[in-house]
């Protein structure tokens, strides 16, 4: 790879999670957008999302790791993670994205 692909990845990477983290910090210190079952599911699991999505990219390995032969629980042992943290990505940005948006409407 070179250089200047290499460094459009780390600026899309950091723009990622730059936004991400906004949206966490939105999630725990201002009033959220979203009905509140969704707003604590995603204090809860925001965390566990952030090292999660961490591990998953350090070891460049599938986000649903899944094989024929699996049991039931191995299965769910790693789809529950993975549910989990795709809700919380779509709760905290939905609820980031409508607090901005809300901002701007009321400016």
């Amino acid at each position: 790879m070179s250089s200047k692909s290499k460094k459009l990845i780390l600026i899309q990477r950091v723009l990622i999670w730059t936004l991400y983290f906004f949206s966490g910090f939105l999630l725990y210190f201002k009033k959220g957008i979203l009905p509140s079952v969704l707003i604590t599911f995603s204090r809860i699991i925001f965390p566990l999302s952030v090292f999660w999505l961490q591990i998953r990219i350090k070891k460049r390995t599938n986000f649903l790791p899944i094989d024929s032969k699996m049991t039931t629980s191995q299965l769910w042992f790693n789809l529950l993670p993975v549910i989990a943290s795709l809700f919380t990505v779509i709760f905290s940005l939905t609820n980031g994205f409508l607090y901005i948006l809300g901002k701007l409407i009321n400016s």
